[in-house]
C-alpha cells in the first residue's frame, strides 16, 4: 500500500462525457468579492444563490493557504445553481465554523445535496475540525439538464453556511492513476456501504465519501500535494461503513510528501475481504 497512499479523491472513473470535459471549472467566493488564490486560481464574486445573507468572520481561519477565501460566507443559502455542461463533476465545498454560538457539537448541523440527492448528512463542521478551521468537503454530482443545483438544508442549531464552492469536471479532477478497491465478504458476496475518507495536515482538512457499487469504489491518486495546500506531514483515514452505520473496515496512515514519488505508479486493484 505504500505506493498508493498519497491523496485520495473518490468517486470518478475516467469515462466522462466530452461535454463535461470541456467545461471550465466554476469557483465562487460565497458571500465575498472576486478573489485570486495562492495557486493563482480566479474565484468569482458570489452568485447563483437562492437566498440567505452574508456573514464576515472576525477571526482568522487556520488550516488553509487561503484564509481570505473563508473570511466571508453565505448563511442559509437555500440552493446554489450553476449552468454547466452535462456530465459528472466533483464539487468541493469550503467550510469553517466561526460563530461562537455554533462552537459546540450540534451547534450547526445540516445536509448538503447535489441534483436533489443528499450527499452529506448531518454535517457538523465544528465536530469535525473545531472552530475557525478550514474544512473541504467533496461530493459527486452528475448533471443531465444543463444546470447543477447544490442544496443546503438545516438539521439542527444555526442555519447552514458555506464559504466557497468549486465545481470541477470529473475528468479534470483526475490527477493520477486509479486505485480500485473491491470489498467482499468471506463468502464472495459484494459488500454494501459507504467508503469514507479524510486527508488532514497543518494546512488543510479534506474529506468525503463514496457509496460502493457492487462492492467497488474507485480512488484517483493526486500526485501534486501543493495543489491542495499540502506541504507537510499529513494523515489519511479510510473507513467503510455498512448500511446499519457500523464501521466494518478502516485504515489510517501518515505520510510526508517529500518522501513520496508517484511518478511511476500505475493503476492498481486492492481486494479486501470483510469478515
Amino acid at each position: 500500500m505504500r505506493k498508493i497512499i498519497f491523496l485520495l479523491l473518490l468517486g470518478f472513473a475516467a469515462t466522462s462525457p466530452a461535454l463535461a470535459q470541456s467545461q471550465v471549472p466554476v469557483r465562487v467566493n460565497c458571500g465575498g468579492p472576486a478573489y485570486t488564490d495562492s495557486k493563482n486560481q480566479a474565484w468569482q464574486a458570489d452568485y447563483g444563490f437562492s437566498g440567505g445573507s452574508i456573514v464576515t468572520s472576525k477571526t482568522p481561519v487556520s488550516a488553509t493557504p487561503d484564509p481570505t477565501l473563508l473570511e466571508t460566507s453565505r448563511t442559509n443559502p437555500g440552493t446554489y445553481t450553476f449552468n454547466v455542461a452535462n456530465g459528472p463533476y466533483q464539487v468541493n465545498l469550503y467550510l469553517a465554523e466561526d460563530a461562537p454560538r455554533a462552537e459546540v457539537v450540534g451547534g450547526r448541523v445540516f445536509n448538503i445535496s447535489a441534483e436533489g440527492t443528499v450527499e452529506l448528512s448531518n454535517l457538523d463542521v465544528f465536530a469535525v475540525v473545531g472552530a475557525n478551521t478550514a474544512l473541504i468537503e467533496s461530493i459527486p454530482a452528475t448533471v443531465k439538464n444543463g444546470t447543477l443545483t447544490i442544496g443546503f438544508t438545516a438539521v439542527s442549531g444555526l442555519a447552514p453556511k458555506v464559504s466557497a464552492i468549486e465545481i470541477l469536471p470529473a475528468a479534470q479532477a483526475i490527477a493520477g492513476p486509479v486505485l480500485t478497491l473491491n470489498f467482499k465478504h468471506a463468502n464472495g458476496a459484494p459488500v454494501t456501504g459507504v467508503l469514507h475518507y479524510s486527508v488532514t495536515s497543518s494546512l488543510m482538512s479534506f474529506q468525503g465519501g463514496q457509496a460502493l457499487v457492487n462492492g467497488t469504489a474507485q480512488c484517483e491518486l493526486f500526485a501534486n500535494p501543493s495543489a491542495m495546500g499540502i506541504s507537510a506531514q499529513f494523515q489519511v483515514n479510510l473507513s467503510l461503513v455498512d448500511s446499519s452505520g457500523n464501521t466494518i473496515w478502516q485504515m489510517s496512515f501518515g505520510m510526508n510528501p517529500a518522501q513520496v514519488n508517484l511518478g511511476a505508479v500505475q493503476s492498481s486493484i486492492l481486494n479486501v475481504v470483510v469478515q
